[in-house]
């Protein structure tokens, strides 16, 4: 399927960034992938970055890669996050809230896919659900108070998998206890995700709360690790054959949709960005195609509420916001 591209038939492409000097963007998963990739785009233009990742280590040698590349004065750092643990994630935020005075755009990219079996994370969640949605849910509510100080951006990151699967919320059973499929269960997590998005759209309006605007992107089918390292091996096997074709794209091209997010003004909110070619799995970078129930009112209201009771933590969109 070809979109009409509102940047014309190239797309977005960096080029049409300018200086990012002074601004501050926090990733999460950008040790490789595409969150890497954006985090190089937003160096390169002068941007600091804040990547929020899981492993010490491989943070390290990314920051080690990025510094060669950028120099030694380049504004980037690690702050350590698990969003599959619910305090890991409020240790972050709170380190961010101390040591990061502010943040242009957190970009929610982190994410683990297909895992094979059911698994269930210490706080009590399915894995994907639970790493994907629970943990960014609590994050940008952590974070929003700096967010919203900064007159910045949320960026969703989810992926065409939300068409998948049975399009809804699965609420009787969010864990999928009795019918696990790693495919239609990663499918709810993504969509979870966006009509978190939507739903923050929807409130923040709803409230005169205009200082902070809400994005949700995908970034088609690209050449990352996230298939390859969550997946079961027939699914790593497919993927690979998958990325020798034109189906696949690279992880640069991966994260232009979530850098477009985060930077670019003029965008509607009530969207989904991405490649615009074959599938849209790869192409021109624009908006491309949205299916309503991914902003099923009732549903996204009731998951709203469940997540919510889920992290332990209300959003408080009617107090007056940050002056």
């Amino acid at each position: 399927m070809t979109t009409q591209n509102m940047f014309g038939p190239k797309g977005w492409t960096p080029e049409h960034l300018g200086s990012l000097a002074g601004n501050t963007y926090a990733i999460t998963g950008a040790n490789t992938g595409a969150g890497f990739e954006a985090a190089r785009v937003f160096l390169s233009k002068g941007a600091a970055v804040v990547m929020l990742n899981r492993n010490p280590e491989k943070s390290a040698a990314a920051i080690a890669d990025l510094k060669q590349e950028f120099g030694e004065d380049a504004d980037v750092r690690f702050v350590r996050m698990d969003l599959a643990v619910l305090d890991s994630v409020r240790d972050a935020a709170a380190e961010v809230l101390a040591t990061v005075p502010r943040v242009d755009a957190l970009i929610c990219n982190a994410a683990i896919a297909q895992v094979p079996t059911q698994q269930i994370t210490g706080d009590g969640f399915e894995s994907m659900l639970g790493t994907n949605h629970y943990g960014h849910f609590l994050l940008c509510g952590l974070l929003f108070e700096r967010i919203e100080e900064s007159k910045g951006r949320i960026v969703v990151v989810s992926s065409l998998g939300y068409n998948m699967g049975i399009k809804t919320i699965q609420f009787d059973d969010m864990n999928w206890d009795t019918n696990y499929h790693q495919n239609k269960t990663y499918s709810q997590s993504k969509l979870a995700q966006m009509m978190f998005g939507y739903e923050l759209q929807d409130r923040l309006a709803a409230a005169g709360r205009t200082d902070v605007e809400v994005y949700v992107c995908h970034p088609g089918s690209s050449r990352t690790s996230l298939i390859t390292t969550s997946g079961n091996l027939a699914t790593r096997i497919t993927f690979w054959l998958m990325s020798l074709s034109p189906m696949v794209q690279s992880a640069e091209k991966g994260s232009w949709p979530e850098v477009m997010c985060a930077t670019e003004e003029g965008l509607e909110q009530r969207a989904l960005y991405g490649p615009t070619g074959f599938m849209e799995f790869v192409g021109p970078v624009g908006k491309g195609t949205l299916h309503p129930h991914a902003y099923d009112k009732p549903v996204m209201e009731r998951l709203w509420d469940v997540s919510e009771e889920a992290v332990g933590f209300e959003w408080d969109l009617v107090s007056e916001p940050v002056a």
